[in-house]
């Protein structure tokens, strides 16, 4: 039976990480010692200028399959469990087709998951920037996932060029990249991140204030 339990999320070091963007993210995860970038995913669909978001992982993983129909179930099932505020995140990236778009995304958003990150491509694109919904993928694509592949497994690890992401991993997203931070050191990275943004406050100012780069950033 597939585990949805959510009780251990540290949602106070998620609500402080939503104050930055990935690159201060990343930067505080590298000072730390750690790596965190989901290499070759964007942003294809909705977020608001300046908006980000970051909250739990819902891991789903596809297989290559040639089975027809509505091979989504296990899929279906992890959004329908999704915590309010989680993140889905799919490694589709086994075989051609996308598997997530407008249907996908309204009963994400509906269950009130923040954003869905797919390792493959996505579609609909019209329909779910409509929708308003943060949707991430490797690239757009019109074709479908039946007969190609279907989802298999849900809640288990999934790897992502040099990042692992696993259940409960949290997931900040905006419209640079995404960024997979280990559960267990997401207060760590929140602590680093809100000094490095309050000392990128203090540069900015003082860079807007007229001083050079170079005055700022001394040799």
């Amino acid at each position: 039976m597939t585990k949805f339990d959510y009780t251990d999320t540290d949602w106070t070091a998620i609500e402080r990480l939503k104050k930055w963007y990935s690159g201060d993210v990343h930067d505080s995860m590298e000072s730390l010692g750690l790596w965190g970038h989901l290499d070759g995913i964007s942003l294809l669909g909705a977020l608001e200028p300046g908006q980000v978001v970051c909250g739990p992982a819902v891991t789903v993983l596809f297989e290559v399959s040639d089975r027809k129909g509505d091979p989504q179930d296990v899929y279906h099932n992890a959004i329908d469990n999704t915590p309010e505020g989680g993140i889905l995140v799919c490694d589709a990236s086994c075989a051609p087709g996308s598997c997530s778009g407008e249907l996908m995304s309204s009963g994400a958003k509906t269950r009130g998951a923040a954003a869905t990150v797919v390792y493959g491509t996505v579609r609909d694109l019209a329909q779910v920037r409509a929708l308003g919904y943060p949707l991430f993928g490797s690239a757009p694509s019109p074709v479908g996932v039946t007969g190609k592949k279907e989802p298999r497994h849900s809640q288990v690890p999934l790897q992502i060029g040099r990042a692992t992401v696993r259940p409960g991993d949290v997931i900040f997203g905006d419209i640079d990249g995404v960024v997979v931070i280990p559960k267990e050191r997401v207060r760590d990275v929140a602590d680093a991140a809100d000094a490095l943004g309050r000392n990128e406050a203090a540069a900015r100012d003082r860079i807007l204030a007229g001083e050079k780069l170079q005055s700022v950033w001394p040799e």
